[in-house]
Formats: structure tokens, sequence, C-alpha cells
């Protein structure tokens, strides 16, 4: 976690990861199109995410969201220093930090490595095709 010493971050902005998950409707709580959406994201990516970015966060894994309480774990951030200026000033709003981490959370280092293994381990089935009791 990274608060920069600034003790009331309460009043930070939240993300939730169902406002970037594709998997997710609008009604269900995504808040970007589903063509710039991730698939399943994390808070801890989307925490990790905006330390790549170097904005202030702090993540809350205690914390669900309100419309789908399994869904566990928030990140607050900080846009804006406490004189006004932006920390990043490529990003001035919640709705293009939400679609940058979109654009990052599939690059996270932790699911890059998760995908691989998967990728390579179905070379060769272990079986031969046939299936069934064999006759005697």
């Amino acid at each position: 976690m990274m608060d920069g010493g600034t003790p009331n971050f309460k009043t930070w902005n939240i993300l939730y990861p169902v406002y970037i998950n594709s998997k997710k409707t609008v009604a269900e709580g995504r808040r970007i199109a589903v063509t710039k959406a991730c698939e399943n994201p994390t808070a801890l990516e989307i925490g990790d995410c905006c330390g790549h970015l170097k904005i202030p966060f702090a993540i809350e894994i205690d914390k669900a969201y309100p419309r789908d309480f399994m869904q566990v774990g928030r990140v607050r951030f900080n846009l804006k220093r406490s004189d006004g200026s932006l920390h990043n000033p490529l990003i001035a709003n919640k709705k293009q930090l939400m679609l940058r981490i979109a654009e990052l959370v599939p690059r996270h280092p932790g699911r890059v490595k998760k995908q691989e293994p998967a990728t390579t381990s179905n070379a060769a089935p272990a079986k031969s095709g046939k299936g069934g009791k064999k006759k005697r």
C-alpha cells in the first residue's frame, strides 16, 4: 500500500474491480465498454497498475462491492495532489484511469505467468482416443 503520507485517504475515490470486468454487464456494475474492459481483474492487480501509473492508492481487502458482496476488495486512489495538480498528467478523471488500468491488467506479471503453464501442458493427450469397457 502506498498512501504518500496523506492521512485522509477516506476522501479518495473508490474503484471496484467490477467497474472494469468484461464478464459483468452494465446492470451488474461495469462502467466501461466491454471491448475495453478486462477479464476478472482483482483489487491487487488494480493496485499494482495504479502504482505503475504513479497514482497513490490503498487496497481495501476487507470491503466488498455492494451489488455483489462476493466480489471482495476495492482500491482507493487519489488523482490530484493537495495543491490541485494531477499526479499523472495523462489521467485527469476516473474514467480515464479505469480505461488505462483495463489495458494494463491483462499484461500484469502475475497474470502472464498463470497463463503460460496451461498452454504448454496440453501438448499431447495422456490417453488414447477410445474409451469405454473392454469386451472379453
